[in-house]
């Protein structure tokens, strides 16, 4: 087997490099914090992002970039979408042509309205542009990590890359399919968050299943509806990328997402929430790129406004509901 860098120690990042240790890869994590580096090769375990995780000993952690991505084969990036950027341009002088490049990062940039391809394309080596891959689908980091059966989907516009990337991460409790479709993977893997924030709304009201099966329903019309704005296919968010993160993420009681929105919907404030969550909920920083998105592209998202509304507008989770009931009626299914 080959030598992997994850760059990006949090609970994905952790899960996905003992996937590949368990392998056989010898892998280095990279972390911007040097204790959280020692505390992994001391205890083989990432107590504070995936705590009770024994980790192989081929799987060493590390807080030097150059010798993380040093000898590798292949780089997953696995950083928070707004460090993302700054990541890549780290790494960019140490990517060699032919290496595999994974991200398995969901989000949207705020400033830039980028996803997650076009700034790994814009930071990187132009001779990387053919060897990016993008994981996305539903796919707990605990779970995975206990050999909880998963599937995920691999998407890289590259045959060759496709099948290479879904040979590395293959085991007996990870199953991976192929998608050519980028933009679409990348969009159900971002806007997915936003839709959980809402569905764990309206479940801290109270509001029932009624309500969050239409939440989920609508909201993913509205990720189809971007997606095909900006060129992506419809069918892929029928898939893991789009309906199996979607149904996960809003319902799962490990999402990050849902959490907050069930707090929010309890009437907590959202500062109060995020110090107390201890992680990162992308959806929320997502929740403005995708609105700013909706508005550039003229692409109608009222679930993703209303959220908007809630997060930085200071709006009520319970007038937000209304608005959204009191849309005008028309048809389910409608032209773009």
């Amino acid at each position: 087997m080959g030598k992997v860098a994850v760059l990006g120690a949090g609970a994905w990042g952790t899960a996905l490099a003992k996937v590949l240790a368990e392998k056989g890869d010898r892998v280095l994590v990279w972390s911007r914090r040097a204790d959280l580096a020692e505390q992994i090769n001391r205890t083989r375990e990432n107590g504070r992002y995936l705590p009770g995780a024994h980790l192989p000993d081929c799987l060493q952690a590390t807080s030097n970039l150059a010798e993380a991505i040093d000898g590798c084969d292949m780089i997953v990036f696995v950083a928070p979408s707004h460090a993302t950027r700054d990541v890549a341009r780290l790494a960019a002088p140490h990517v060699k042509d032919g290496m595999l490049l994974v991200s398995a990062t969901k989000g949207i940039e705020n400033d830039t309205l980028e996803f997650m391809d076009e700034v790994l394309v814009h930071e990187l080596p132009a001779h990387a542009g053919p060897n990016l891959a993008f994981l996305s689908g539903p796919s707990f980091a605990k779970e995975l990590a206990a050999h909880l059966p998963t599937a995920v989907v691999i998407a890289a516009r590259d045959e060759g890359v496709r099948h290479r990337v879904m040979q590395r991460f293959h085991l007996p409790y990870l199953r991976l399919y192929a998608s050519e479709d980028v933009v679409g993977v990348e969009c159900g893997g971002a806007l997915k968050n936003v839709i959980a924030l809402a569905a764990g709304a309206v479940d801290g009201l109270g509001l029932g299943h009624n309500t969050r099966a239409a939440l989920i329903t609508r909201g993913l019309a509205e990720i189809a509806r971007l997606s095909m704005a900006r060129g992506g296919s419809a069918l892929t968010l029928a898939g893991l990328a789009g309906m199996g993160d979607l149904v996960l993420t809003c319902t799962g009681e490990l999402s990050r997402n849902r959490t907050v929105g069930m707090e929010l919907g309890k009437g907590r404030k959202l500062t109060d929430i995020l110090r107390a969550l201890g992680h990162v909920a992308e959806g929320v920083r997502t929740t403005k790129s995708a609105r700013d998105l909706s508005v550039k592209m003229g692409v109608d998202m009222p679930i993703t406004r209303e959220v908007y509304n809630v997060l930085y507008e200071g709006k009520s989770v319970e007038k937000g509901v209304v608005d959204l009931m009191s849309l005008p009626l028309g048809p389910e299914f409608s032209p773009m």
